[in-house]
């Protein structure tokens, strides 16, 4: 999957696939996690969002289905 770097103090990289509804994180630990049954309409929100850390603490930690790549 194609992920896009961002200005993160947490995360450095995050990418989505629209037609398996999976969002991809890398942190900045080098782990990379997917999130499952991930909306896409979220996705745009977590994408345009000023803060990805918060935004990722406040919607998607501990609330979708998740594997360590």
């Amino acid at each position: 999957m194609d992920r896009k770097v961002i200005e993160s103090s947490m995360l450095r990289s995050i990418g989505y696939d629209p037609e398996n509804a999976i969002l991809e994180i890398e942190f900045n630990s080098g782990d990379v996690w997917q999130y499952f049954d991930f909306p896409e309409a979220m996705w745009y929100e977590f994408e345009g969002t000023d803060s990805h850390g918060k935004f990722f603490h406040r919607e998607i930690k501990n609330q979708y289905s998740e594997s360590r790549v």
